[in-house]
């Protein structure tokens, strides 16, 4: 699974494409101007495309510069996004406030995260420990994908789920823990899924 788009864009293009994403995904956006100046979803976003640059292109101080960048952001919006971090093109997170992506995430293009949402590791080693996104995948507020599970292109993670096992493409992700169905599963299905809770988990 690709998750991130290594192709250059330039500046402005891809300011537009990010303008273009928000005003795609909310529709309460108004305008670029007022997108550009209260989202603080992009923010986050356009600081970490800068701590992301000098925490791959330096070591030593510079990745400290990278790690001082990201928690700038993190005071400045309520998004933690690890300056390690591979995001795609058109990322767009909605509201944001306790987003956290961690170091070796990777997020494909036109993904999009709401609020609360957790990209975390579940390992203390210096490996591959947090999840992968593919292309279009939103993931719904509160949920929490741990590990470095894949999260298959063109699927939904459900609100509050937590999902520790990869979901192929074109499925929907609902639960705790979470439950892969095909996005075209019938709502019974859905709904039978989504409340599913394993009791092996609290024991």
């Amino acid at each position: 699974m690709t998750a991130a788009s290594d192709r250059p864009v330039g500046f402005w293009r891809r300011l537009r494409e990010d303008l273009a994403a928000a005003r795609d995904h909310d529709p309460a956006a108004r305008g670029n101007l007022e997108i550009a100046v209260v989202y603080s979803g992009l923010h986050a976003v356009w600081i970490h495309r800068l701590s992301h640059r000098i925490w791959n292109g330096s070591g030593g101080a510079g990745r400290t510069v990278a790690r001082a960048l990201s928690q700038f952001a993190r005071f400045l919006t309520g998004i933690e996004i690890h300056p390690g971090a591979t995001i795609g093109r058109r990322f767009f997170i909605d509201h944001g406030m306790g987003v956290v992506i961690g170091e070796t995430a990777e997020v494909g293009d036109d993904c999009m995260l709401y609020h609360g949402v957790t990209l975390g590791g579940v390992s203390l080693k210096q490996v591959k420990r947090h999840p992968t996104l593919g292309d279009r995948v939103t993931v719904g507020a509160g949920a929490k994908i741990l590990g470095p599970v894949e999260i298959g292109a063109d699927s939904s993670v459900g609100a509050n789920a937590v999902v520790v096992k990869s979901a192929p493409a074109d499925s929907v992700v609902v639960g705790i823990p979470g439950v892969a169905k095909p996005a075209k599963s019938s709502k019974e299905e859905l709904r039978e899924a989504q409340f599913y809770i394993d009791p092996a988990i609290y024991i």
